[in-house]
C-alpha cells in the first residue's frame, strides 16, 4: 500500500515557503518532499534565531 502526503500539509510547505522566500508555485512543487521540509526547517531555525527564540520553545 502507497501511503499518500495529505495534501493539507504540501499547503503548509508551499505558503511557508512562497511567503518567505518568494518563490513561485512551480518552483516549490517541482522540489521533492523531503528538499521542501528541509526550507522549511531553515527558514523556521533562521526566525527563531533572529527572534531570539531557544531551540526548544519549550525551554524556560
Amino acid at each position: 500500500m502507497v501511503k499518500l502526503y495529505p495534501a493539507d500539509k504540501i499547503y503548509e510547505e508551499a505558503a511557508f515557503i512562497g511567503y518567505y522566500l518568494h518563490w513561485n508555485h512551480d518552483e516549490i512543487m517541482a522540489m521533492p518532499h523531503r528538499e521542501r521540509l528541509r526550507w522549511c526547517k531553515e527558514v523556521s531555525r533562521i526566525n527563531s534565531r533572529l527572534n531570539n527564540e531557544p531551540k526548544n520553545v519549550f525551554e524556560v
